[in-house]
């Protein structure tokens, strides 16, 4: 059994996908690592083999540079790249900054999560075509972000693939602490979009927890744990998979003004603070350049981590089903969501492969937020696959976030900026750029162009002049 990790120089959650897969009961595992960095594919290469060796595990490890090389036969990709590095992850959120358009994340939507899947999209694309030719029947596990615009992109292949998020584990690990119940006991349905998906049933022993967990956020002590998704919780009744942090960026009420900031997002790091995730890859960014921190890690294989692709994988070998919650096309599962959106959804890995569970109508409210961001998903990838520059503005426009702050004449001269300073990253858009719209400037005492006048206009107008006679 092959499986080929694209990305492999992400350290630390390769390591964890190694270990995972390491723990289950997969025997005869060739592990191919792909990255352009040799020097970190030797790294893990060294650490991997010595956990194997240590504890007489029947696998091997071998590393190469070439896509091609790696994706040839193989069985499960993984895939867990980052495209432009701290680099293009400072500008997506610096010169937003300078806009006034404040980004925590940056990585699903917004700026920063537009401009990452456009650099993420053409390399997905590209290993998709790979796939095709030199391995048609292998599975993609997709770990890489945004992931709702990058497995949008590859439902454009017919490449097999889900992509996976531990949003749903984590929530559950939070709503089992505030209901004071065992997760493994809490019986639910979730679903919707990544980051943005809802519980829409939480039960246990048969009982609902959800008027418990509302209990629980109209009282200080635990809504000021998580302001921003408890707010939306009272305001819109369900729970959903994102903390503050992340979610502040997916809609328009938490980041827009400093009033707003201060009252939701006061909370440092990832609870809502500006630049969180910038000021986190700056200090892995200097440990990993300081030192091998592979070099004194312990061999002793740890149990498996919260990751879906062990289970994943194992689960398809053995058909003995696994169920989790996977990102897939729609394609009719999620009812009052366009067909053609990506959508996370309950699914099962069995012998046959990734089989989808139809959800079907989410709540109204619910899809009307999720489609919020579709909007922006589809947009960005149209953008990113046809190389029109005009469809960045586009999307940045209909970005929740973004359009709260700036008029589309800053929405365009940011799109702009932000174009110009990544073109390294994006060839789909060499030799383009996003048209400038200069302003018209209208004369205080402008005559009019004799055009028909829109009837509700006229009357309107005609009415403002009666009123300011009888005034």
């Amino acid at each position: 059994m092959k499986i080929t990790i694209i990305g492999a120089g992400s350290i630390v959650f390769t390591k964890t996908i190694l270990l995972d897969i390491l723990s289950s009961e997969l025997k005869g595992i060739e592990f191919c690592l792909m990255d352009p960095n040799e020097e970190k594919l030797i790294s893990v290469k060294r650490f991997a083999e010595k956990v194997i060796r240590d504890n007489n595990c029947f696998a091997s490890v071998s590393i190469t540079t070439s896509q091609c090389e790696a994706v040839e036969n193989a069985d499960y990709i993984i895939t867990t790249f980052q495209i432009g590095g701290l680099k293009a992850t400072t500008l997506d959120y610096e010169i937003p900054m300078k806009y006034g358009v404040d980004q925590c994340i940056g990585d699903t939507l917004s700026p920063g999560g537009v401009f990452r899947a456009l650099r993420s999209i053409p390399v997905i694309m590209n290993l998709a075509k790979d796939i095709e030719e030199l391995s048609p029947k292998a599975l993609l596990l997709n770990y890489v972000n945004p992931m709702s615009m990058v497995c949008l992109a590859l439902g454009r292949t017919r490449v097999n693939f889900v992509g996976l998020c531990h949003g749903v584990q984590v929530t559950l690990d939070l709503i089992a602490g505030y209901c004071g119940v065992p997760k493994k006991e809490i019986t639910f349905i979730n679903a919707g979009i990544n980051h943005m998906s809802w519980f829409l049933k939480l039960e246990h022993k048969g009982n609902d927890l959800y008027p418990i967990l509302r209990d629980k956020f109209e009282k200080p002590e635990y809504y000021v744990n998580d302001k921003v998704r408890g707010e939306v919780f009272r305001h819109f009744g369900y729970f959903m998979t994102e903390s503050t942090g992340h979610l502040s960026e997916y809609l328009p009420y938490f980041r827009k003004n400093k009033k707003a900031l201060d009252l939701y997002c006061d909370e440092p790091a990832f609870g809502g603070e500006s630049g969180a995730h910038v000021k986190w890859s700056q200090l892995v960014s200097k440990k990993l350049a300081e030192s091998d921190i592979l070099k004194d890690e312990s061999t002793t294989i740890p149990p498996r981590s919260i990751e879906y692709g062990s289970y994943i994988i194992e689960a398809k070998e053995t058909d003995v089903p696994f169920h989790f919650h996977g990102n897939v096309m729609n394609d009719g599962m999620i009812t009052n969501l366009p067909n053609d959106c990506c959508v996370e959804i309950p699914v099962f890995s069995d012998g046959k492969g990734i089989n989808k569970v139809k959800v079907g109508d989410l709540p109204t409210q619910c899809a009307a937020l999720n489609l919020t961001n579709i909007n922006v998903h589809k947009l960005t990838v149209e953008s990113a696959l046809s190389g029109d520059p005009e469809g960045i503005m586009m999307a940045l426009a209909l970005d929740p976030l973004t359009s709260a702050v700036l008029t589309l004449r800053e929405i365009r001269e940011m799109a702009t900026e932000m174009l110009d300073s990544q073109r390294s990253w994006l060839p789909q858009f060499e030799g383009k750029r996003i048209e400038p719209k200069p302003t018209i400037i209208i004369a205080k005492n402008i005559k009019r162009a004799e055009v028909p006048v829109d009837p509700a206009l006229a009357v309107a107008h005609r009415f403002g002049e009666l009123i300011k006679k009888e005034n």
